[in-house]
């Protein structure tokens, strides 16, 4: 019986911790990436022409941060999940305005990051961090890796990680937006 309880009580606690428990303490976002060559991604980010950017210069609410890595198995296939969850914020006009994905190549260089986007068919940015500086920045977390931001004009915040799949775009989406605690009725 005692061992019926002891099991229980740790399957609670890992459900209330959630997805990511843990891994927003090793995050070390204070990283620039080179801007979009892409006027549409661009101003899909809110961005000037400057060389190079960091995610607290993303015009939005939240940005949802997606390590990829091109090799990875999972990463493949969880893109056509990945471009639903894009396509359903763009599809709702005060998602679209307040909420903004990138995808971050863990180890992948430009060519391969482009070959992914292509491959793929991912419309949302995709940067490349081949010599894995940003990955190790982060904690070497496991791809594919999912980080929600709320930026704010001091910066951002971590609300939200999530390691692995996401499988069901919607509630997925439903997850961030309720843990981000903002309203987007």
């Amino acid at each position: 019986m005692q061992k019926k309880i002891f099991i229980w009580a740790i399957f609670i606690f890992l459900a209330a911790a959630g997805p990511g428990f843990g891994e927003a303490e090793k995050l070390d976002l204070d990283f620039k990436l080179s801007s979009p060559k892409d006027p549409v991604q661009l101003e899909y980010l809110g961005l000037d022409r400057a060389e190079s950017f960091s995610l607290d210069q993303v015009r939005a609410d939240i940005l949802i941060v997606e390590i990829f890595s091109m090799y990875c198995p999972v990463c493949q296939r969880e893109a056509k999940n990945i471009n639903a969850l894009f396509d359903r914020i763009r599809q709702k006009k005060e998602l679209n305005r307040r909420v903004k994905l990138i995808g971050i190549g863990a180890g992948n260089s430009e060519f391969e990051v482009a070959f992914f986007k292509e491959n793929y068919g991912i419309q949302f940015p995709l940067f490349s961090d081949s010599d894995f500086t940003i990955h190790k920045k982060i904690g070497e977390v496991r791809t594919p890796f999912f980080i929600g931001l709320e930026l704010k004009k001091e910066g951002f915040h971590v609300f939200f990680t999530h390691a692995g799949e996401i499988k069901n775009h919607e509630g997925f989406l439903e997850e961030i937006l309720s843990a981000s605690g903002l309203d987007f009725k």
